[in-house]
């Protein structure tokens, strides 16, 4: 078996190989290094690999599973974990300097979770600084003159890259679907709260989510059913009840909009009835709220250590900690009851369809990397603290991946990865990106 070959797996893919016994974790985690050693020199979606470790940690997996002594449903898999989430042992930068760096004893509870799981880290991937707007140095694997967004930029690359099946990110405004979205693949978080965010560095504690980014849906499912303890199996769905809100659309270029229409075409094809409807009123003072809460959070977390290092943090961070600084309690508390009212008014139109569907990002991922693109269309949702998934739903005349994002209220997560089951089999969506000097996987 060529090397390239295990790397190519997904998740599920991967477990069932290990249990038939037709790969090895062993070869699964050297095939992923192989990958990482062959790529990421260019991408850099890595701020650290433990290759010692993880092979380690395959070799007791191996055994593990010779003696039929499976952990739990992700025995064996590799996974890349953001680096704002603590693993033991490893060093945890946040994407910032040194004056940020710790090495911690204990694992976030996310990764202790995937751990018992049978997961094997191989490493960290490279997250904006703080999880916010600073570029990181992670380049797109569909071209690497293309952002491929942030702040989960590099488990969106590595996913993306086949250098690993899986990997944990993070979302405060659209720092998972988004990536997700620029880099062909599939990105998921659930309902505020739904993982534990203990261990992993806070942006702003009302809005952030822990999420994942796979290759598809089912494995996405598969990973948030062990983040959670639930079981997000997705729910049956033969003719989905899609909702539309055009106010959404016109946000996006042209092209994009083209794209959205030839997709609800294809799904109304297929047995989905696709409904126009208007989001509640608040929704046009939403962007507002959410960032003062942003800026608030943010500013209550990182005050301390600003005081000292304000010089050391980078422009768009230090931008954000010093206009929370200047929030005030009235002003916080406004921002945040409007948020929830928001929350609030939206959820009956939620519940009464399959999915809110529109576009991850008003574009494809844009040029150079001295901006990881927009988040205006995640933001809504993450704001409101319901789960929502990006898929890649084709390519655009740039030959970048488009996406698509669907929408549920919240904890209805399975309902909502069962409708985007659903949309991914007639999207029939199978291209991956070419990256030099392994080729196309």
């Amino acid at each position: 078996m060529r090397s390239a070959e295990p790397a190519s797996l997904g998740v599920r893919q991967a477990v069932e190989a290990i249990r038939a016994r037709a790969v090895s974790p062993v070869e699964l985690v050297d095939a992923c290094l192989a990958r990482i050693a062959a790529l990421d020199g260019e991408l850099v979606a890595w701020a650290h690999v433990d290759a010692d470790g993880a092979r380690a940690v395959a070799r007791e997996r191996e055994s593990e599973a010779r003696a039929g002594r499976l952990r739990g449903p992700l025995h064996g898999v590799p996974v890349g974990v953001k680096d704002i989430f603590d693993v033991a042992g490893m060093p945890t930068t946040g994407g910032a300097r040194p004056f940020a760096h710790t090495r911690p004893t204990a694992d976030a509870a996310a990764v202790a979770r995937i751990r018992a799981a049978g997961a094997i880290v191989l490493g960290k991937t490279v997250t904006t600084e703080f999880a916010y707007r600073d570029p990181a140095p992670t380049r797109n694997p569909w071209n690497p003159g293309h952002t491929p967004g942030g702040s989960s930029a590099g488990s969106a690359a590595a996913v993306a890259a086949r250098m690993a099946p899986l990997a944990l990110g993070s979302q405060t405004v659209g720092s998972v679907l988004r990536p997700a979205a620029y880099c062909g693949v599939v990105g998921f978080k659930g309902t505020h709260g739904l993982v534990p965010v203990q261990g992993v560095i806070p942006l702003a504690w009302s809005l952030d989510h822990v999420g994942v980014l796979t290759r598809s849906v089912a494995d996405a499912a598969l990973a948030m059913s062990v983040l959670t303890g639930l079981d997000l199996e997705p729910s049956a769905v033969s003719a989905p009840r899609l909702a539309l809100a055009p106010e959404l659309v016109v946000r996006a270029s042209r092209e994009v909009a083209a794209h959205i229409e030839a997709i609800i075409d294809a799904f109304a094809r297929a047995g989905a009835t696709v409904s126009k409807i208007e989001l509640p009123p608040l929704f046009r003072d939403l962007p507002a709220a959410g960032l003062t809460v942003l800026e608030a959070e943010a500013a209550a977390y990182h005050e301390a250590r600003f005081l000292k290092h304000a010089d050391e943090y980078s422009p768009q961070m230090r931008s954000l900690v010093e206009a929370g600084l200047g929030v005030s309690a009235t002003a916080y508390v406004s921002a945040n009851r409007l948020r929830l009212a928001f929350r609030d008014d939206v959820m009956p139109l939620l519940s009464a369809h399959d999915a809110l569907l529109g576009p991850t990002a008003p574009a494809p991922a844009p040029s150079g990397l001295g901006s990881t693109g927009d988040g205006s269309l995640c933001a809504p949702w993450s704001n409101a603290g319901v789960p929502a998934i990006s898929l890649p739903s084709g390519v655009a005349s740039s030959g970048l991946p488009h996406a698509i994002q669907l929408v549920q209220a919240a904890g209805a997560s399975s309902r909502l990865l069962g409708v985007a089951a659903w949309c991914e089999r007639v999207l029939e969506f199978t291209q991956a990106p070419v990256s030099s000097p392994l080729g196309r996987v």
